[in-house]
């Protein structure tokens, strides 16, 4: 496979400064070599600029730097969407999870102009669909799921001319445990395929996939996967942009990569809010690269 990652270094749309650096921690944990060892090509295409906090004013508490994020969003829907194009399986590194918007878009444009869908497996502790409306906090990497969705600010649902970037049928949400309380209405009523920690206790976590992926599978092209760090257990990955205990374990999160990487239908990878501040010994982003390594084709035997 030919393999094109690219950082994405945004960390406008949450409080905890850190996860701009999360591209170069994932780097230095050794993703590029990972995944040239499972014989894949693998070209680094650098980092995207993004424009710091210090350099403008939030502007609307209810979307805090709405117009930098869409912005950055913007330019990286464009380097995805000709990543794809051109044959190259992308790879986005943030960054916090408001490059999401993003990442979607430029997928989803491409098939689009086919006149094909695109599915999507969400894997986080959070739902990230929060609207300018819903939000208590204001910051943007609590709505890029809503975004894709079709709802929120036009900034982001409308990225690259068209809405929405999915449909709710075709996703999964493995992981929740943490929502907002006026998120939790727009989880329940957009048809969205919604796995709590509950669920996975009580089903199994290969339950839980098989559902997930027969959903991002039924009637699409294929899907994109978005990996939340703080999916993970804090004790598994304490350097995250939002922390939540009760999360899945560290063998949990590499059978879910494992059975999408049986599938052959992940179209792209983004791997989010990894912040080496507040990591210990760059540990998170270790396990951000095998987790990466597992949904590209890494085995046990």
């Amino acid at each position: 496979m030919k393999i094109r990652i690219l950082g994405i270094p945004l960390d406008l749309g949450q409080a905890r400064r850190g996860v701009d650096m999360g591209p170069s921690a994932v780097r230095a944990a050794g993703l590029n070599s990972a995944l040239r060892a499972l014989g894949h090509h693998v070209e680094d295409a650098g980092n995207i600029h993004v424009r710091i906090a210090e350099e403008q004013h939030f502007g609307d508490k209810r979307a805090k730097y709405l117009k930098e994020i869409a912005e950055t969003c913007h330019e990286a829907a464009e380097r995805i969407y000709q990543t794809v194009k051109d044959g190259w399986f992308p790879i986005s590194l943030g960054g916090d999870h408001s490059i999401a918007a993003g990442t979607q878009a430029g997928v989803s444009r491409l098939y689009h102009e086919s006149n094909l869908s695109i599915g999507c497996i969400w894997i986080d502790a959070h739902a990230d669909m929060n609207t300018p409306e819903t939000s208590p906090s204001g910051n943007i990497h609590g709505m890029p799921f809503a975004a894709s969705l079709g709802f929120g600010p036009e900034e982001l649902t409308h990225i690259g001319g068209f809405a929405p970037k999915l449909k709710a049928a075709n996703c999964a949400l493995i992981g929740l445990r943490d929502l907002d309380s006026r998120e939790r209405r727009l989880v329940k009523d957009s048809g969205v395929h919604a796995f709590t920690m509950r669920d996975i206790d009580e089903y199994g976590l290969r339950t839980v996939m098989e559902k997930s992926i027969a959903a991002a599978t039924d009637g699409t092209a294929g899907f994109v996967v978005s990996l939340d760090m703080d999916v993970v257990d804090p004790h598994e990955a304490p350097g995250v942009g939002t922390p939540v205990r009760g999360g899945i374990t560290f063998r949990e999160a590499h059978l879910i990569m494992e059975m999408i990487s049986d599938t052959k239908k992940m179209l792209a990878l983004e791997v989010v809010e990894v912040n080496p501040i507040i990591d210990v010994l760059n540990r998170t982003a270790i396990l951000a690269v095998g987790l990466a390594a597992s949904a590209l084709g890494k085995k046990i035997l």
